[in-house]
């Protein structure tokens, strides 16, 4: 996982910049119902993404765990950033009309932990909005996803829609119809990947043994045009409402 804390300084110009995170504020904002008051952005960073969020009637506050990002969030959201661990959120049950979590799970290994913690805060028929099938969203019909897709299908991530719709349920949030919206600058390159892949972030995939992970960084290497981004990925956005 990413050193967050050393991330901040070059963490907005290297993830797409205010294209990508207006498309998925406006993804959140397509979501909400009428009448949210409160919205907790969990994992704000940088809080871009969550200054965006923005409607008449509506107050957007950012948690995070890095000093560093919130540092810069606090600036863009001045008195609504607090530092707090997802899964120990300093509020009370039932607080809040709405949290979301953009791009989040896919990164942890606790996703029960925050989707029970999102669940204890949001008021009945408060909603959680969550990015998932992050990973699969990438490259799609490219040659890099030829390449990817026979590791990706044998383990759903994190973020897996069908694994956080289970968690979800068991924790009071039904499924409601969600969304989707683009990654502007975030189409892969062959050479990037393979970076990736080498700093073990495709791990989970090869359940610990190196040979396929070698394998497939060999073949990234030979695939054409190392710098030339892809296909921008298409995320979805998960809407799940709290039970009354």
């Amino acid at each position: 996982m990413l050193d967050y804390e050393a991330e901040a300084a070059h963490y907005d110009e290297t993830r797409g910049g205010v294209p990508r995170a207006a498309a998925a504020a406006g993804a959140v904002l397509r979501l909400l119902p009428p009448g949210t008051r409160t919205l907790l952005d969990l994992a704000c960073g940088t809080g871009l993404v969550t200054e965006r969020i923005v409607r008449p009637g509506l107050t957007v506050y950012g948690a995070d765990a890095a000093h560093a990002m919130l540092r810069v969030a606090s600036v863009r959201l001045p008195g609504r950033t607090v530092r707090a661990d997802a899964r120990r959120l300093p509020l009370p049950a039932g607080a809040l009309d709405a949290v979301s979590a953009v791009w989040l799970l896919h990164l942890v290994p606790f996703t029960e932990e925050i989707v029970a913690e999102a669940a204890r805060v949001l008021r009945p028929g408060g909603v959680l909005l969550t990015t998932v099938d992050k990973d699969a969203s990438h490259d799609v019909g490219s040659d890099i996803d030829a390449l990817l897709r026979p590791h990706r299908s044998h383990a759903e991530g994190r973020d897996g829609a069908r694994r956080v719709t289970a968690l979800a349920a068991a924790h009071g949030l039904d499924p409601a119809p969600g969304t989707r919206f683009t990654g502007h600058g975030q189409g892969a390159t062959p050479r990037g990947t393979a970076t990736r892949l080498r700093r073990g972030y495709y791990a989970s995939w090869f359940h610990g043994t190196d040979t396929d992970a070698a394998a497939l960084g060999a073949a990234l290497a030979a695939l054409p045009d190392q710098d030339r981004p892809r296909p921008e990925p298409g995320y979805r956005l998960a809407r799940f409402v709290r039970r009354g």
